[in-house]
């Protein structure tokens, strides 16, 4: 028993009941916090740390999808269209990752901080495209409901496979490239049935990639049971918060981390254009980069209305475009908003 009440121990299941709360909260950012959050505790090299976290999103996914499933709200032959894409790229991404690498774990371990890296920039980069998406949604006057649309399986495979692809070798991804994949190639579907569209594809695609990578690399027990035990209760804690707490801030703080993780992971691997290396990072430039991002989107974002004839700032919020309990988007249109200013 000594050897697993370590002080590792008790960091990863921290690092899991926390990561498992914001989960819970958003539905967003598990895989995206939690690997690197394990990789900067110095738990185990990235390889361990993406299987035992591939590993238990598998399970926990299951039991999303499964509810999601029981209430009738996937689209199943979407669904089945994206598996058949996402499955086979998760069981080559790790073997593909592995022979880049040439055998050399340093040579693994820096190519997959590289990989995260970009991939947690990615992921940040699709929350911000899926607002500006609902944004145009909202604003767009002859939007229609959709719930069954014509399935176009080409594209569907093929969007499929880079999120396949990105979750067997990252962990990063599996939510936020196909659901922002799915907002662009049909609108039409509600929300709740895009989540659990998303849930049900994910299973398999998290149960290959997870595979691959025991196959490959084994599986390291003593990161994934405190990394289950923290994370479980964690994610109840935060579904049952979810309705009393504003998700639309905590959902822009997960933007800011992803965004600064990306940037720290780049820099600790040794990538040139920042390129610390040797496990260092320049924490000043990093703190930089956080301080832009909460001082440059907000400005950002209201050009961008200003851009579809919305005043910088008011409705549609964050929040309401976001879909939040008891917040419905409200079309608002220039004649709308120039009849407000007229009234005294």
């Amino acid at each position: 028993m000594g050897g697993w009440l370590t002080a590792d121990f008790f960091s990863i299941v921290g690092a899991g009941f926390f990561v498992g709360i914001v989960v819970g909260l958003t539905g967003m950012g598990g895989g995206a916090l939690m690997t690197p959050a394990l990789i900067f505790l110095g738990v185990g090299n990235a390889s361990a740390v993406v299987t035992a976290d591939l590993t238990a999103a598998a399970v926990s996914r299951s039991a999303g999808a499964a509810t999601h499933a029981r209430q009738g709200s996937p689209n199943m032959p979407l669904a089945l269209w994206l598996i058949v894409g996402s499955v086979p790229a998760a069981l080559v991404g790790p073997w593909v990752i592995h022979g880049l690498a040439g055998g050399s774990p340093d040579s693994l371990n820096r190519l997959l901080m590289k990989c995260i890296g970009f991939a947690l920039l990615f992921a940040a980069a699709t929350y911000a495209l899926r607002l500006y998406i609902n944004l145009r949604r909202v604003h767009d006057e002859t939007g229609l409901a959709d719930p069954d649309p014509r399935i176009r399986p080409l594209i569907t495979c093929g969007v499929g496979a880079l999120g396949g692809l990105l979750v067997g070798v990252t962990s990063v991804g599996a939510g936020s490239v196909i659901m922002i994949a799915l907002l662009m190639l049909y609108p039409g579907l509600s929300p709740v049935r895009l989540v659990g569209t998303d849930l049900v594809q994910a299973v398999p695609l998290v149960l290959a990639a997870a595979g691959s990578n025991i196959v490959i690399n084994g599986l390291d027990w003593h990161i994934l049971v405190p990394l289950v035990l923290g994370s479980t209760p964690g994610t109840v804690l935060g579904a049952r918060l979810a309705p009393k707490v504003p998700q639309s801030f905590i959902r822009r703080g997960i933007v800011v981390v992803l965004t600064m993780s990306g940037v720290a992971l780049l820099d600790k691997s040794g990538w040139a254009p920042l390129g610390a290396g040797n496990d260092d990072t320049h924490p000043v430039l990093i703190a930089l980069v956080g301080v832009a991002m909460v001082v440059l989107v907000p400005l950002v974002w209201g050009l961008i209305r200003r851009t579809e004839g919305l005043p910088m700032f008011g409705a549609p919020t964050v929040a309401e475009l976001e879909g939040e309990p008891g917040r419905r988007p409200r079309r608002t249109s220039t004649s709308d908003t120039e009849d407000r200013r007229q009234v005294p």
